[in-house]
């Protein structure tokens, strides 16, 4: 039986996977529009993404402290990565990594 991973690490605040589609998506485009967000999440499950299941989930990510908000004029705000935000994907590919080693596609 492998043994239990115990290297310290901050905690993973729990996200649901159109969350973590979302740190990823804002990952590629930031600074980026919420339409533009929506675009980038629209083209990758194929449907239409409405806008009271983004822009709450974004606000949550902004409470969170893992996206900052910002304005970018009078009507349109823009989204990007904190620092946290950042460390979160980084350690989240790890460990995926970590799970697919001796995996072959």
């Amino acid at each position: 039986m492998a043994k239990a991973d115990t290297t310290p690490r901050e905690t993973v605040p729990e996200l649901t996977g159109f969350q973590r589609d979302l740190l990823y998506t804002i990952a590629d485009a930031a600074p980026a529009k919420g339409t533009k967000i929506k675009a980038a999440l629209e083209d990758y499950y194929g449907e239409e993404i409405n806008h009271g299941r983004l822009y709450p989930n974004l606000d949550e990510l902004v409470d969170s402290g893992l996206v900052w908000k910002g304005e970018r004029d009078k009507r349109t705000n823009e989204y990007g990565l904190t620092g946290a935000g950042e460390a979160l994907l980084a350690q989240r590919c790890e460990w995926q990594a970590g799970k697919l080693e001796g995996v072959s596609a």
